[in-house]
C-alpha cells in the first residue's frame, strides 16, 4: 500500500515537467534550467576541485556548480570517467539552454619512439578518433553522421584479430572557433608546451597494450583520452560547440611514467593541468563572445 501510495504521488508531481527536466533531474539532480550557457566538464576530481576552487559567487544545484570565472558565468559539471557517463552528462546538458562545453582534464601521452610530447603539456585536439564503444552506438542509432565524418581502417587490423573490434574507425572533430581561441589563448600563455593533436578516445584504460600503442603510433596519434571522441560527436549531432583542453598526465608505454606500471609523479603533472586551467579561464570572455 506505502509502494502505491508513493507511486501515485510521484507520477503526480512528474505531471507538472516536461520529460527533458525529468531526465535532467534523474542523471543530475537538478531543473534544466539551473544550468548555464556555457559548461565546464572535468572528468576526475581533482580536476573538478581545482575548477571549484576558482569559481566565484557559487551555488550548487544538484550536481551542477554554478558561479562566474572572469567575470562569465559558467556551470561545472563532473561527467566522470568514460565515454558512457561523458555521453549522459551531454544528453542532460543539451536539453538545456546550454550552448558550449569544454571538456577539460588529463590525457596520456604517447611517445613511442620520440620524445614529442611530455608530461605537463598542454593538448588540444583537432580531431578524436572513436576507439569508444559508445560513439558506435551513436552512430549505428543516427547512420547519416556517417556522412559527415572521416573514418580510417581500424590500425589494430595489421596485427590483431578483430573479430571484436570495428574495423573502422569514425573521426570525431570539436567546435572549429571554440577550438581556435583554445589553442591562441594557450600559446599566448605558454607557446612551448602547446601541441595540437589529433587524439584517440579509448573506454578501457587497462587495455593500452605494447600493440595498441604501437598501432597508434602508425597512424600518428601522440596523446589518448576516454572522453573527447563522444563530446565532439554529439556536439556535431546535437549543434552544440564542444572542445577539450587536456594536460598529459602520463606516458602509457613509457617505463618511468606509465600510470598503470609506475607509482612515480611527474612534477610537471599538476602544473599541466593548472596551466590548461588558467588558460580555459582567461580565454572565457572571447568564447561568451562567440556565442
Amino acid at each position: 500500500m506505502l509502494n502505491k501510495i508513493k507511486s501515485q504521488m510521484l507520477n503526480l508531481g512528474l505531471k507538472f515537467i516536461s520529460v527533458d527536466d525529468k531526465i535532467v533531474r534523474m542523471i543530475l539532480e537538478t531543473s534544466s534550467s539551473n544550468i548555464n550557457e556555457i559548461v565546464l566538464m572535468p572528468a576526475v576530481k581533482i580536476v573538478m576541485k581545482k575548477l571549484v576552487n576558482r569559481l566565484q559567487n557559487k551555488i550548487v544545484h544538484g550536481r551542477v556548480y554554478n558561479g562566474t570565472m572572469n567575470g562569465i558565468k559558467v556551470s561545472i559539471i563532473r561527467s566522470q570517467v568514460g565515454c558512457p557517463n561523458a555521453a549522459l552528462t551531454l544528453e542532460s546538458i543539451k536539453r538545456s539552454k546550454a550552448k558550449i562545453i569544454v571538456r577539460v582534464d588529463f590525457c596520456g601521452g604517447l611517445n613511442f619512439e620520440k620524445n614529442e610530447i611530455k608530461i605537463g603539456d598542454i593538448v588540444i585536439p583537432k580531431s578524436a578518433y572513436c576507439g569508444d564503444g559508445t560513439s558506435s552506438e551513436y552512430l549505428r542509432a543516427n547512420p547519416t553522421l556517417l556522412n559527415r565524418l572521416e573514418s580510417i581502417t581500424n590500425p589494430l587490423s595489421a596485427t590483431q584479430n578483430l573479430i571484436a573490434c570495428p574495423s573502422t574507425i569514425f573521426i570525431s572533430q570539436p567546435n572549429e572557433i571554440l577550438k581556435e581561441l583554445l589553442i591562441k589563448e594557450a600559446r599566448s600563455l605558454h607557446s612551448s608546451k602547446v601541441k595540437e593533436l589529433h587524439i584517440w578516445t579509448t573506454d578501457a584504460l587497462f587495455c593500452e597494450t605494447y600493440e595498441f600503442i604501437r598501432a597508434l603510433n602508425s597512424v600518428n596519434i601522440k596523446a589518448i583520452d576516454m572522453e573527447s571522441s563522444i563530446l565532439f560527436l554529439l556536439g556535431q549531432l546535437y549543434n552544440l560547440k564542444v572542445a577539450s583542453i587536456l594536460s598529459v598526465s602520463d606516458l602509457p608505454g613509457d617505463s618511468q611514467y606509465d600510470l598503470l606500471k609506475s607509482n612515480e609523479i611527474h612534477p610537471d603533472m599538476e602544473v599541466g593541468i593548472s596551466n590548461a586551467i588558467k588558460t580555459l579561464i582567461n580565454v572565457l570572455p572571447k568564447i561568451q563572445h562567440s556565442l
